[in-house]
């Protein structure tokens, strides 16, 4: 009989990929998109209209660093990832609530729609649903993680 001996662990900063599985790989990909989507909407809307809306055009610039944080948070290994995941996921969750109630009570300031205005209507809601769908699965993989010890 050959003893067989555990995988070495990965190494600092690389992908988990066994930690990245099922619904944590969709929701990956769709903060990856939603990243891609607003930052050049913001890239582009601070270029060329600033004037028109700095409010609006910031938050869109703001959102679209939430999502690429929150992006290579859930992806790396490193140690604290998974608190930068936590803190990024949960910002972004207060920021949809707080600019989407801001943009329903003060309508003229978001003339010009942000990806958090009106609780992110202009992506299917998505911007609102994905913050509770990744805190939920970080609390999941939280749970296994401490079960598995």
């Amino acid at each position: 009989m050959t003893e067989q001996s555990a995988p070495a662990p990965a190494p600092a900063g690389t992908p988990a990929s066994g930690r990245i599985t099922g619904i944590g790989r969709l929701l990956v990909v769709v903060y990856a998109i939603l990243a891609l989507g607003a930052t050049g909407r913001s890239v582009f809307q601070l270029a060329t209209k600033f004037d028109e809306a700095p409010v609006a055009y910031s938050l869109s610039a703001v959102a679209a660093v939430v999502y690429i944080v929150a992006t290579v948070a859930l992806v790396l290994s490193r140690r604290g990832a998974a608190r930068l995941a936590w803190i990024t996921i949960g910002f972004e969750l207060a920021g949809v609530l707080v600019v989407g109630l801001w943009s329903v009570l003060d309508p003229a300031l978001f003339a010009h729609p942000t990806v958090w205005s009106y609780f992110g209507v202009g992506y299917l809601f998505i911007p609102l649903v994905l913050p509770v769908l990744g805190l939920m699965w970080l609390a999941g993989q939280r749970k296994r993680e401490r079960t598995a010890v």
